[in-house]
């Protein structure tokens, strides 16, 4: 049974508890409220009574049951954004109050798009922690529209996004450029091809990312420029699990060249895809005030790594 709508004015008394956030934004990105007390080290219960207390402040549901399981509602799925943006500023207050206190050297706030995060980052993070032992970092993997946001209003020190994109309260540098590949495993027919087109895969099985995506317009459009439509066979939204189910036999995968590397063990092989579809990316940080000495000797890493 849905609550009832709060007057105007009635949840401006209520205090609402950071820990409650956690708990709703743990939810939201296990899809469990077992494997978010898990996450937490919060009891069953107390993952409850937290997200009660959380719905009587805001006034409205933010799940239902269905079957056993929580469903976001509407409503909780549009808080969802600003619950993460809310953590991520005060996770940055926290950390500042540490810093200042001294017990660390230093911690830089990273946020790239989840394939970047997980298949290029850790690579230049290593190299500069070789050399700065004693930094920490917070590496946040958000979508490229939520990546773009906490630069700009400063939730993290700096982060990746993919060009184009709105530069108007950003400071951008492009860092690399990459072409995009057709991977596969060795047994699969088109393995022989040097360079793979729209017009030798045919009606072969894809496996492509999301919809939605402006690379996806442009993987249409290649095809589409042949005369074809892309058949697929499975939608995905990141290079490790496009790449898993090739290697399964599922179909082909045609991804970015540069995030599909840590990826590339047999049984899968990758041929150029043509005509080329290229992938930009770009170091930024907001434009409202100068980055810190940390952050300027990280940029200075990421630029090291990719002039190779």
């Amino acid at each position: 049974m849905h609550k009832p709508l709060a007057p105007v004015g009635a949840i401006a008394d209520k205090e609402v508890s950071f820990r409650a956030l956690r708990v709703f934004s743990e939810i939201m990105r296990t899809g469990s409220a077992t494997a978010a007390g898990k996450q937490l080290s919060l009891s069953q219960p107390a993952v409850s009574r937290l997200i009660a207390q959380l719905e009587a402040n805001v006034g409205f549901d933010l799940f239902y049951r269905d079957r056993g399981k929580l469903v976001p509602t509407a409503d909780g799925i549009k808080l969802l954004q600003e619950v993460e943006l809310t953590l991520a500023s005060l996770d940055r207050f926290n950390s500042m109050v540490r810093d200042i206190a001294g017990y660390s050297a230093g911690t830089v706030r990273v946020v790239a798009p989840p394939s970047f995060a997980e298949g290029v980052l850790p690579d230049i993070v290593s190299q500069f922690r070789e050399r700065f032992p004693g930094v920490e970092f917070s590496i946040d993997s958000r979508s490229v529209e939520t990546a773009r946001s906490m630069i700009a209003m400063r939730y993290v020190d700096c982060g990746f996004v993919k060009l184009p994109a709105d530069e108007s309260d950003l400071a951008v540098e492009q860092v690399v450029s990459s072409g995009s590949v057709c991977v596969l495993h060795e047994d699969h027919p088109l393995a022989a091809l040097e360079t793979i087109t729209p017009a030798d895969i045919g009606d072969h099985a894809l496996i492509l990312l999301g919809a939605g995506r402006h690379w996806r317009t442009q993987v249409d459009a290649a095809f589409a420029s042949f005369g074809l439509r892309p058949s697929v066979a499975i939608e995905t939204h990141t290079h490790g699990s496009a790449c898993a189910l090739a290697a399964r036999g599922n179909g082909m995968a045609i991804l970015n060249a540069l995030l599909v590397k840590p990826y590339l063990h047999k049984p899968l092989v990758a041929r150029p895809f043509a005509p080329p579809i290229l992938h930009q990316y770009a170091f930024a940080v907001s434009n409202v005030s100068r980055p810190s000495r940390l952050t300027l000797e990280f940029k200075a890493e990421v630029l090291r790594y990719f002039a190779g």
